[in-house]
């Protein structure tokens, strides 16, 4: 198919409006054929995944498109970076990563990015809109968009991201366009209890099935008998976009493009249904844990970022307990959740329970945590897929009460009532 420009992207192409958007486009012009696109289409906002630091490449990459005058030309935010710019030294960071982490914070800065430094962009006041065609990075958040929100994006790899913020334009193929959103496989919820619906292990656990069963599919999920919060919604995209390539999900009377089943399908029939019962769900769950034992050195939470509501639900917990000495307790979350938890005294229980806060990053982005970090516990499905293989951690999974709890006991401690 033959890749049609217009006179604006013949400019950028060109070199017209700078050497920093010629190099934007001819890799957006080169994927565009990749892809088979007939066309560029705009966009009007972007979330750059490329700040994390993974090695010289990438800051070479931000580094060389500051140098040549680079600007975003929309609202745009930034993931997560490799490092905590102001706390790092009070974790296993080398020096030297740190500061080469920081030196690509600071080349997405100077192009005009706003310093979010968060993996939950649909938690800030610059969340999509309904149709809003945007091209965003990060797994969780581009599952979360495109599901919960209805904007439209395709799963933007590292580098191209800052591409389209420069440009503002993308290649119009896949999720952008309304034929590729339709439903493809068919869930049903059956015989789930609505206790455990609304309980706040379900969602990561439904989302690691679905990702296993969809894949780079759009799952549609019927039978449900509660709605669920955004934070529960935020555990279920970062799950399904974890364990499969999930980019759009449907929960049918739930999310905005499923008031039905048949306009989540768009009238198509499904190409795989299955039954989600009870059984399937404790197998997925007991997927999420690979650790032997009880013993424990870390809690961790935030992954993706903790919401302020979280921290809500997290300080009545941790009131009158203490952390157990020989397991630390960590949250990781963005500036802007930190203060405004902090303004509304959420923070003081997190201290005196004798817990961590780091902001900015997270465990998956940066080595921060010692090697003497064995064993970690984990409400959230994404660390608890990934730690095992990036970490060389054994990994526990439970919910937010079984975190605390575990904490204080200095072992595993799990409440499996609503699971038995």
């Amino acid at each position: 198919m033959t890749l049609h420009l217009t006179d604006y992207d013949r400019a950028l192409a060109g070199g017209d409006l700078g050497p920093a958007a010629r190099m934007a486009m001819s890799i957006l012009v080169r994927m565009a054929e990749v892809y088979g696109a007939a066309e560029m289409m705009d966009i009007t906002q972007a979330h750059i995944d490329s700040t994390i630091y993974i090695g010289e490449a990438g800051l070479e990459y931000a580094e060389r498109l500051a140098a040549l005058g680079a600007r975003v030309s929309v609202p745009t935010t930034l993931n997560v970076s490799g490092v905590d710019e102001h706390h790092w030294r009070e974790w296993a960071v080398p020096a030297d990563w740190a500061a080469k982490a920081h030196r690509q914070m600071l080349a997405y800065q100077g192009m005009g990015c706003q310093p979010t430094w968060t993996c939950a962009p649909y938690q800030t006041d610059m969340a999509p809109r309904f149709g809003q065609q945007i091209a965003w990075g990060e797994s969780n958040a581009i599952a979360y968009a495109n599901s919960v929100l209805g904007a439209r994006t395709n799963r933007y790899p590292d580098l191209l991201d800052v591409c389209a913020a420069i440009t503002h334009r993308v290649p119009a193929v896949g999720l952008h366009l309304t034929g590729p959103r339709a439903g493809q496989v068919l869930m049903r919820l059956v015989g789930v209890p609505e206790a455990l619906q609304r309980h706040d292990t379900f969602y990561p656990v439904l989302g690691h099935l679905m990702g296993q069963i969809a894949q780079d599919r759009n799952p549609v999920v019927t039978g449900f008998a509660v709605r669920p919060t955004d934070d529960q919604l935020k555990a279920l995209s970062a799950a399904c976009a974890t364990s499969g390539t999930v980019a759009l999900f449907h929960l049918v009377g739930i999310t905005p493009e499923a008031p039905t089943a048949d306009a989540a399908f768009q009238g198509r029939a499904p190409e795989l249904e299955l039954d989600v019962t009870l059984d399937r769900l404790r197998m997925a769950r007991r997927e999420l844990t690979t650790a032997e034992g009880a013993a424990l050195d870390l809690v961790v939470l935030g992954s993706p970022h903790f919401s302020f509501n979280e921290f809500k639900a997290l300080a009545p917990l941790l009131e009158g307990h203490e952390r157990h000495p020989s397991v630390q307790f960590l949250v990781t979350s963005s500036r802007l959740m930190r203060d405004l938890a902090r303004d509304a005294g959420l923070l003081a229980p997190l201290e005196r329970f004798g817990g961590r806060l780091t902001v900015d990053t997270c465990i998956l982005a940066t080595p921060m945590l010692p090697k003497t970090v064995k064993r970690l516990m984990t409400n959230s499905a994404k660390y608890a897929y990934y730690s095992p293989g990036l970490l060389g951690t054994e990994v526990v999974f439970g919910g937010l009460a079984d975190c605390v709890n575990s904490a204080v006991a200095g072992r595993v401690v799990r409440d499996d009532s609503l699971w038995e």
